[in-house]
């Protein structure tokens, strides 16, 4: 199993989702960077369950114990690792699905993959649960990233059919991304998260449950972060992504949209603005050939609907070969949308403060060719 993430900042999480606890260790923060467990707090609060009507009635505190690398308040150079122990557990209502795996879950891939001996109570190491340490991580690369000028923020672009308004390409104002943050329901039109609940709502009452998208913004980034390829800013973003449970989907800038432009409406036209080069609109989301530039980062994921409804499903009987009908027990999110957005956040948080620590392309004083130094002319 993968559960690591990042180049320069490496990532682990630990733990399964009925197991004592889950954790995280980070190891490669830059020293001497403060730590606000508060704020922390705060943010770990806005992914915990059982704090929304449309979300699991769980209840977990979700207090992270840190094991090291913090000292008098600061990280300490050593590797940071943390803990949050699981108390509000039902294991039996998941006991017979070794068997009759759900369908929309990996209970059937995890069964074929790790023949039979995974932990499937509530999901084991395949649950969201896992994104309560993935954003100890992140909330903590939130923190360092907001020293350094870069703010970051997601809302709910849209759920259960329902749409929020765009992020603007050319940014939002700061007081925009903090009222985000601080919203139990974060979207930007107060009435489209009227109608996004009353639809999750409408689901849940029908036993069934509903998807939807999660839109990010990143500024104060400076061009030139990434690269081409693999190494993209994109492509790692991406495939961080996508390690977030339930997440089918992900665009940048204008997205599958730029499929239908022309290449003059998808281009953004270059400008100059106080001796600094930038554009006039935000298409290609911040990024182009993997490289950030300057423009806001922008990008979309879509979650899907969550897997365990409380409909009768058509399954099968591994044991017996044979077809059965299941009706899924336990406490699950009708719409897992509102409790991603943080960790969509902290995913990005890791990747952007991953990306900044990565050597410069040319490095002060190294020779190029003709035994020219690096300063030496114009480049």
């Amino acid at each position: 199993m993968s559960s690591e993430l990042g180049n320069n900042i490496k990532v682990s999480i630990f733990g399964q989702s009925h197991a004592e606890a889950i954790g995280v260790t980070v190891d490669g923060l830059p020293a001497g960077e403060a730590v606000d467990l508060d704020r922390l707090q705060a943010f770990l609060q806005r992914r915990a369950p059982g704090r929304l009507d449309v979300s699991t009635p769980r209840k977990e505190e979700d207090r992270p114990h840190i094991l090291c690398g913090v000292l008098n308040g600061r990280t300490c150079g050593a590797p940071l690792a943390a803990v949050i122990e699981n108390a509000n557990t039902r294991s039996q209502d998941y006991e017979q699905l070794k068997d009759i795996p759900r369908p929309g879950h990996a209970d059937y891939t995890a069964q074929v993959r790790y023949q039979g001996f995974q932990d499937v109570r509530g999901g084991g190491h395949f649950s969201g649960r896992l994104t309560a340490p993935l954003c100890v991580a992140g909330g903590i690369c939130l923190q360092i990233l907001e020293r350094r000028g870069i703010e970051i923020a997601a809302h709910i672009r849209s759920a259960a059919g329902a749409e929020d308004r765009p992020f603007r390409e050319l940014g939002e104002d700061p007081e925009t991304l903090e009222e985000l943050r601080r919203s139990p329901f974060p979207t930007l039109d107060q009435k489209a998260g009227e109608n996004m609940r009353r639809e999750i709502c409408r689901a849940r009452e029908q036993g069934d449950s509903v998807g939807g998208v999660v839109e990010c913004i990143i500024q104060g980034l400076p061009a030139g972060l990434g690269s081409g390829m693999f190494g993209g800013m994109d492509s790692r973003l991406a495939a961080a992504v996508f390690g977030i449970p339930a997440v089918k989907g992900v665009e940048f800038g204008a997205g599958f949209e730029a499929a239908r432009l022309r290449g003059s409406e998808n281009n953004d036209p270059y400008r100059v603005e106080d001796g600094r080069v930038t554009a006039g609109r935000n298409r290609a989301g911040g990024i182009l050939g993997g490289i950030t530039t300057g423009m806001p980062l922008l990008f979309r994921a879509a979650f899907k609907p969550t897997p365990s409804i409380g409909k009768e499903q058509d399954s099968v009987s591994l044991s017996a070969g044979e077809g059965r009908k299941l009706v899924v027990h336990g406490r699950h999110d009708p719409c897992i949308v509102p409790r991603a957005v943080p960790v969509v956040e902290a995913v990005a948080a890791i990747l952007t403060l991953d990306a900044l620590l990565d050597p410069p392309a040319v490095l002060p004083g190294r020779l190029r060719r003709g035994g020219e130094k690096n300063g030496d002319r114009d480049t």
